[in-house]
């Protein structure tokens, strides 16, 4: 389908934007693509347009007007997900908390730095069943990843994921794991007017993706037009495929 998807972000695509971008490809995914120092234009959202992806493109990208217009599109049914960054949710000069797409999103943001760096290990925990996770072995095969922007659920959205940390500790012997009390949410989906929204707080690419980006039994090599090659986890690649085509209406 021509222009099913407008990607915005994640540095360049000979950059950070060459994991989705070539996750996409490999899964027959069309999209158009616009870097994350770059102004953003309406002409870039066009008709056939199913999904708009901000990943690590910051607000002030946008004019007020746009921000607008943005939304309503997303209210008369084109997808929208927000993949998780610097300069994605609140984040360190993301700034959408104050937005309109903050009203569309199925997430409560900060309104300060909400930036989660974990320096002692993360992991993904399975919160219930869902199509985006398809077979995908959370439980079995929990992957980690390295930071994530913390928010907090909407009432009626649908939180299917979510990001436990542990502390780690080693006086003598074995390792102590000690589990956080109280999951942070990773992965919300739900709707506002006729579209699909989606909130993953995670990065798409390194460093905040962690383990997650080699997640898999077998390996995947890609390489969208422009992009540079990328090889990952057959399981990562399936989990980004299925945030893309889950939110376009797709899945």
């Amino acid at each position: 389908m021509a222009n099913s998807v407008l990607y915005l972000g994640d540095t360049k695509l000979t950059d950070a934007a060459s994991y989705l971008a070539g996750v996409m490809h490999a899964h027959n995914i069309s999209f158009d693509y616009l870097p994350s120092d770059e102004k953003f234009s309406p002409a870039l959202i066009g008709p056939d347009c199913r999904a708009v992806i901000i990943s690590d493109y910051p607000a002030h990208n946008f004019s007020p007007d746009q921000l607008n217009s943005l939304a309503e599109r997303v209210t008369k049914g084109m997808g929208l997900l927000m993949i998780g960054g610097w300069e994605s949710f609140t984040g360190l000069g993301g700034d959408y908390n104050k937005t309109p797409i903050a009203e569309a999103l199925p997430v409560v943001m900060l309104d300060s730095d909400d930036r989660i760096n974990c320096a002692q290990p993360c992991l993904i925990e399975k919160q219930k069943d869902h199509e985006i996770l398809a077979s995908l072995p959370f439980d079995k095969n929990p992957p980690a990843i390295g930071g994530f922007n913390l928010f907090t659920s909407k009432p009626n959205s649908n939180t299917i994921l979510l990001a436990r940390r542990f502390k780690v500790s080693r006086s003598a012997g074995p390792f102590t794991f000690t589990p956080q009390e109280n999951p942070d949410p990773l992965l919300v989906v739900g709707s506002h007017g006729r579209a699909r929204v989606c909130a993953f707080a995670t990065d798409a690419a390194p460093h905040w993706v962690g383990g997650l980006v080699d997640w898999g039994d077998s390996r995947l090599e890609a390489h969208a037009p422009g992009a540079n090659p990328i090889e990952v986890g057959n399981w990562y690649a399936a989990l980004l495929a299925n945030l893309v085509n889950w939110t376009a209406g797709l899945l």
